[in-house]
């Protein structure tokens, strides 16, 4: 099984990678620092799925303003 991570990662050396971070971080802040990670990422998602497009600005539609006439 082939996974797709960046440079062709293989288990021992994302096994290194967590073990490494557990010695930094220890046991109990791990989980709090990869929830505030999944937080961020959910973050930065929203706001490209909600960005506006420079020609469209916060103005109604012209249907709406035909409308208002």
């Amino acid at each position: 099984m082939e996974l797709l991570f960046i440079g062709g990662l293989g288990t021992s050396e994302i096994l290194l990678i967590v073990l490494a971070l557990l010695l930094l971080f220890g046991g109990k802040k791990l989980p709090e620092l990869m929830r505030g990670a999944g937080r961020g990422i959910r973050e930065f998602k929203d706001a490209m799925n909600t960005a506006v497009a420079p020609d469209q600005d916060d103005k109604k539609p012209e249907a709406t303003k035909e409308e208002e006439k």
